[in-house]
């Protein structure tokens, strides 16, 4: 079992999805994943700047709406199993997507990504597909 993709833009493990969504957060510059809302772990303290004189509670989890907004959180902020990502947003994002590509490492992630430029690469592609036919990317 996996995530697939509609346009070939991801056929892989969830993990590996997931993985590499971090890594597009990170170098993008955006907080990590496990601090946003719909994957902050509640119960877990983490101390960030900004929330030294409150409780770890009032500052947890990040909402993406208090983030400059980005068509990246198209993406980050999706489920990893199903529903699909508009039309309207595919060629956005994938051009956002082309900005990161020089970002991320030149070579191979230890699990099970591959190349890291090369998955961002075939996101971007398909992407570009489905904005070219008006069509939805769909997850299942």
């Amino acid at each position: 079992m996996g995530l697939d993709t509609s346009h070939d833009c991801w056929h892989g493990a969830y993990s590996a999805f997931m993985r590499w969504r971090k890594k597009l957060a990170e170098v993008a510059g955006l907080p990590p994943l496990d601090l946003m809302e719909g994957f902050f772990p509640m119960g877990h303290h983490y101390a960030f700047a900004g929330c030294e004189d409150q409780e770890w509670y009032q500052c947890l989890p990040i909402k993406w709406d208090a983030l400059r907004p980005d068509v990246l959180h198209v993406l980050l902020d999706h489920s990893d199993c199903d529903g699909w990502i508009p039309a309207i947003y595919c060629g956005p994002l994938a051009d956002r997507l082309a900005e990161l590509l020089p970002l991320l490492p030149d070579g191979d992630d230890p699990g099970h990504i591959g190349n890291w430029r090369a998955k961002t690469q075939q996101f971007i592609n398909g992407l570009r597909e489905a904005h070219e036919a008006g069509q939805d990317v769909g997850f299942h």
